[in-house]
């Protein structure tokens, strides 16, 4: 995946400005999904590919590279670790991007951050620093089949890839999730959203606010 580079020309083909663009790639589409080449759950699955087709040519890398890297998790398409670590070092903005662990190996207070540079100004940044206490907090560790309990060096990079990406290049996931995020989301996170002819409610707030 090292070797993922972004290209500077694309085909500018758009699948929705008209019916013969979109005939265009889905044909595209086609030809993939009876290739014995591509991963197996896009092959026969000429809509899959077709979608997979159009990401690549707004990233402006392969096909292939999408479809190796792109999966479903729990009905959400989702980026492998690799992927967006390869999306990050591929981003002319930066230089010299690379993870940095610290703390003790194998402790809660073990940890990984991204650090980069930008290219034009030299500015050093640094990602969210991400440790096995965070992800124990954050109910990540325990999961049944969890992968911190038996990759954590990666899952600890591949986690502070994410955060990396998500505030310093968000373009280049094109709101797809990360891997290890989709399986973070349960029916708990889901939001419910406020009544807002909820008068009692809305005084208690305000005498909290104004007491």
């Amino acid at each position: 995946m090292e070797e993922m580079i972004v290209k500077e020309e694309r085909h500018e083909l758009s699948p929705f400005a008209d019916s013969q663009s979109f005939q265009k790639i889905f044909d595209i589409g086609k030809m993939f999904a009876t290739s014995q080449l591509v991963p197996q759950n896009y092959q026969g699955k000429p809509m899959d590919c077709t979608i997979a087709v159009d990401m690549a040519n707004r990233m402006g890398v392969s096909p292939m590279m999408v479809m190796q890297n792109l999966y479903v998790v729990k009905g959400k398409p989702t980026w492998s670790g690799q992927a967006c670590m390869s999306m990050i070092r591929a981003n002319t903005e930066f230089k010299n991007v690379r993870p940095v662990y610290d703390g003790t190996p194998h402790t809660d207070n073990w940890g990984c951050r991204i650090e980069a540079e930008y290219k034009d100004s030299g500015e050093k940044i640094k990602g969210t620093t991400v440790t096995i206490e965070m992800a124990k907090k954050e109910g990540w560790y325990e999961k049944t089949g969890s992968k911190w309990k038996t990759m954590p060096e990666q899952m600890l990079a591949y986690r502070a890839a994410a955060f990396f990406a998500r505030v310093y290049t968000p373009n280049s996931l094109m709101g797809v999730y990360v891997e290890g995020e989709a399986e973070d989301i349960s029916k708990s996170d889901t939001r419910v959203a406020e009544n807002p002819f909820d008068f009692e409610a809305a005084v208690q707030e305000a005498e909290e606010v104004f007491e």
